[in-house]
């Protein structure tokens, strides 16, 4: 169950094979060179980019640093590669993050991002409705921005 107004999809086709855009995006460190809020991760378990194995997700906004744990959830090459943040948690996981390859007509590839807020992490439950808005709407442009970014490591 996704929470209203917390979910969120888009995507761009990429001149790159499935295989190149997923190896991209299941390289989580990575991730930090596309995004504007996330900084980086670090890989916490012995199998990298298997499912079921877990990383440090690190992000920042403006002066405040965070880092959540995340689990894979999906991986399977060159089709789709997910994770949840915080699956330890009791009233976890919060967010479930996927990344979708598809062949496209031109030959490359269509990358799709959804963003799901399956739960509010504690951090987000003290916020008004509109704040909740807010927040989404800065998510929705992060993934335009990571989605472009992406797009020209891929193409590059």
């Amino acid at each position: 169950m996704t929470v209203h107004g917390m979910q969120h999809e888009a995507s761009v086709d990429i001149a790159a094979t499935p295989d190149a855009v997923y190896a991209l995006v299941s390289d989580v460190g990575r991730m930090g060179e596309w995004s504007p809020e996330n900084i980086g991760a670090d890989w916490t378990s012995d199998t990298p980019a298997a499912e079921g194995s877990t990383f440090e997700g690190h992000n920042r906004i403006g002066d405040r640093e965070w880092s959540v744990l995340c689990k894979v959830t999906v991986a399977q090459p060159p089709e789709c590669f997910e994770w949840v943040t915080r699956p330890q948690d009791p009233e976890g996981p919060y967010v479930r993050w996927t990344y979708r390859m598809t062949p496209n007509e031109a030959g490359g590839t269509s990358l799709t991002e959804i963003w799901d807020v399956l739960t509010l992490p504690p951090t987000l439950r003290l916020l008004s409705a509109e704040q909740l808005a807010e927040r989404a709407e800065v998510v929705r442009a992060g993934m335009a921005t990571t989605l472009a970014a992406i797009k020209a490591t891929a193409e590059s």
